[in-house]
């Protein structure tokens, strides 16, 4: 059994954490820490544990804690994870950290986009990014893993086919991508209470959202060249999923069994990747609450231009459900492990 601790376990990627391992075969649940509800039972900040779960938010220090478990997860604020990297945990246990303090290996990319100086940069180039179709290899070693941004998982894996393979002009790249408002954390804002999201739609983080640079520098390794977007994300009146469309200029003219052949030869033995059939789009109800990413295309003949469209749910794939994905590569488990829920429809 592998012993896991949940810092930030009172979030939403910190809750779906505890209901995803609560059902895993292999792992056991040792703690669960919020300095926030210190001392509470997990059951009554979150009543679908009611029955099911019974122990009490944890708070102190890491490293003591450390010594009950094997992995923690960070669910945490950027800045958390750095700030607790050192070689005594690293000594005892692995990390998987869903923040963005261990995604970008550029420090001054770091700062600029987070407005945080690092706290551990010695440790940044070791961190795998966990992007599980993509890095499997690398995620099996690391005893530090990045877990993606759900905005970016969306937009990197429905994207990489195409750029590792060069068939699109790499400065055409535009990400129009939407989600829901748990994307925005449980924390409270204005911005979030339900009478400012109800019957709207907003664009935010115009030309500064912080995944951009995500997006740019695992695109540009797959490119092997500095890859630029335009990424731009919408707020929408839905508990959780993200959707994104992305316009990229070809460089030839291909058609239909040209590119699907393209995402079968990266993808067609992917479990959590669904190449939908032609013409058939994803929508985020068809992902909701399981750890899949559905993925299509439409070429624009008039235009010379490819349309790439995928979902998946933010807080699974998005977060929750990746860590766990990558927990399992770690751990030389099936990698569908506790992840076989198949999507809540309607």
């Amino acid at each position: 059994m592998i012993k896991v601790g949940i810092v930030g376990s009172t979030g939403y990627a910190g809750g779906e954490l505890v209901r995803l391992l609560l059902q895993h075969k292999e792992v056991e649940i040792k703690w669960l820490y919020s300095q926030s509800y210190l001392g509470e039972d997990y059951h009554k900040i979150y009543g679908n544990f009611f029955k099911l779960l019974d122990k009490k938010c944890v708070g102190g220090d890491i490293n003591k804690l450390a010594d009950e478990v094997d992995l923690i997860f960070t669910a945490t604020p950027q800045g958390y994870c750095s700030g607790i990297i050192n070689e005594e945990l690293l000594s005892k246990v692995k990390v998987i950290d869903l923040s963005a303090d261990f995604r970008i290996k550029d420090l001054e990319i770091y700062k600029a986009w987070y407005n945080l100086d690092h706290k551990s940069p010695d440790y940044i180039g070791e961190a795998v990014y966990g992007l599980c179709e993509i890095n499997r290899e690398e995620i099996r070693e690391t005893r530090i893993l990045a877990n993606p941004g759900c905005y970016t998982t969306a937009s990197i894996l429905s994207l990489y086919p195409l750029v590792k393979e060069k068939v699109v002009d790499l400065n055409s790249i535009v990400i129009d991508a939407k989600s829901g408002t748990s994307g925005a954390g449980r924390s409270s804002s204005v911005s979030t209470l339900f009478c400012e999201v109800n019957e709207s739609i907003k664009a935010y983080g115009i030309t500064n959202h912080r995944h951009t640079p995500e997006i740019e520098e695992q695109l540009s390794y797959g490119a092997g060249e500095d890859v630029l977007v335009n990424f731009t994300p919408h707020l929408v009146p839905m508990n959780r999923g993200i959707l994104t469309t992305s316009y990229l200029n070809l460089l030839d003219n291909l058609n239909y069994s040209d590119i699907k052949g393209i995402y079968n030869k990266y993808y067609g033995n992917e479990f959590f990747i669904r190449l939908l059939d032609e013409n058939v789009f994803p929508e985020t109800r068809w992902v909701s609450s399981s750890n899949f990413v559905d993925i299509n295309f439409k070429i624009d003949s008039r235009t010379n231009r490819v349309i790439v469209v995928s979902a998946i749910d933010n807080l699974i794939k998005g977060a929750a459900g990746q860590a766990v994905q990558n927990m399992n590569i770690m751990y030389g488990l099936k990698e569908n492990e506790g992840l076989e829920q198949i999507p809540l429809f309607p």
